[in-house]
């Protein structure tokens, strides 16, 4: 019998200091670049997620050593991959099945890809095509995972679409650099996630990794080259302090202490946002606070930081005014169908959002009623839900709670800490 997970939250106003979890998205990329490197590297900083815990393990089945420390890792790496496994456990992460397909086709073996959740039903169209171009052998099930390949990258020419996840982009820039020969990568239509993008060419910057940038049109990748070891501290996730911010806004303030100033993180983004809505964010040397604010509606560009709508969606249900959220059609293919989830669930309590094909309008309340609403197994929407509860008049009851392991498994501890009144219950369903 599985057992469900439920929080019920009793209103009141939080606030307080808290390190923010590291940067998942960050973490990614160092874990397969050190993996790749010859020689040691120690990662620093690491929060051990269900999605960093996939790529390791992932990492792992293609032959890389990982100790697990309190709160890092030591990768001894391989400058060529050897399957120890060939079957790739990606849990619900799509950042590790989509970063780690091309560098499986690096190899002679068969490998095969599997997944849990929506994960197994998530876009491969353009690695596909690819395969196709190149004659890799490869099998799904009815365009879903498993996915087994069997072939190998060949250098030369990749065309990609920008309006589709930088994942793809991503993945192919690690993997092209180890192949006998250059490569190039057209990007074929606007690129959107640029700043994802970024980061990956700054890690593989950091791991000796050089690529030409011809302004985001096409990227030059000379083969052959030699990943080189270091050691690498992940940053603070701008993407999770955003609930933490939020938190503050609506209630008595929060300091978020292991934020970059300087971060390459597209997530970095919502402090403008949140400072367009209204809200009084201070940027310190070593951690940025909210101050208590009232918030009003703005329109928000979703293209460049999809991830962020959940949460930002719920900060503009009780804002004064209407907000509008626009370019943000990939949010249906991400762990749920995150437009029709968030105006679903606030609605529920009564807030007053209209779901448009790529985005919502959001006309702000200064209350929600509380109630029952549903997680859809979705991290960013449990966690949105939590970050507005202070603006309900009755309790919030979040069923399917546990979905915040994914990528922030200390959510639920940190609310307290920072003053939440809540109260765990696990029913068999």
């Amino acid at each position: 019998m599985k057992k469900v997970q439920y929080q019920i939250i009793n209103p009141v106003k939080l606030g307080g200091k808290i390190t923010v979890p590291s940067s998942k998205s960050d973490c990614h990329r160092a874990v397969i670049c050190a993996g790749l490197s010859h020689g040691i590297s120690e990662i620093e900083n690491v929060n051990f997620s269900e999605d960093i815990e996939a790529t390791c393990e992932a990492m792992k089945n293609l032959g890389i050593d990982i100790v697990k420390l309190k709160d890092g890792l030591i990768v001894k790496g391989e400058d060529k991959l050897r399957i120890k496994n060939s079957n790739i456990h990606c849990a619900q992460s799509g950042s590790t099945l989509r970063f780690l397909i091309p560098l499986a086709a690096t190899v002679e073996n068969e490998v095969t890809f599997e997944g849990e959740g929506k994960l197994v039903e998530r876009p491969l169209k353009p690695y596909y095509d690819i395969f196709n171009k190149q004659k890799i052998e490869y099998k799904n099930k009815a365009g879903r995972l498993p996915l087994t390949i069997n072939g190998q990258l060949k250098p030369g020419e990749y065309r990609i679409e920008g309006n589709i996840s930088s994942q793809f982009i991503s993945g192919l820039l690690f993997a092209l650099p180890l192949l006998d020969g250059n490569s190039k990568i057209i990007i074929t239509t606007e690129l959107e996630s640029r700043p994802y993008v970024d980061m990956t060419l700054d890690a593989l910057n950091k791991f000796s990794i050089k690529i030409e940038n011809n302004n985001y049109k096409e990227f030059i990748i000379k083969g052959n080259q030699k990943y080189k070891s270091c050691n690498y501290k992940v940053e603070g996730d701008f993407s999770q302090a955003a609930f933490l911010l939020t938190l503050g806004i609506l209630g008595e303030g929060t300091e978020c202490i292991g934020l970059n100033a300087k971060s390459l993180q597209g997530d970095k983004v919502v402090l403008e946002i949140l400072k367009s809505m209204g809200a009084q964010i201070i940027d310190e040397e070593e951690s940025i606070k909210a101050v208590p604010s009232k918030t009003h509606g703005t329109v928000i560009d979703a293209s460049q930081c999809p991830d962020l709508v959940p949460v930002l969606a719920a900060l503009a249900s009780v804002s004064e005014g209407t907000t509008k959220i626009v370019n943000a059609a990939r949010l249906r293919i991400k762990e749920s169908d995150r437009l029709a989830a968030i105006s679903c669930e606030l609605n529920k309590i009564g807030a007053d959002v209209e779901e448009k094909e790529d985005g919502l309008i959001i006309r702000g309340k200064a209350k929600l009623r509380g109630g029952s609403v549903y997680s859809w197994n979705d991290h960013r929407i449990a966690m949105a839900l939590a970050a507005i509860s202070s603006k309900c008049t009755e309790p919030l009851i979040i069923k399917d709670s546990s979905c915040v392991k994914k990528s922030y498994p200390e959510f639920w501890q940190h609310f307290r800490k920072l003053g939440g009144n809540i109260d765990e219950w696990s029913v068999g369903e």
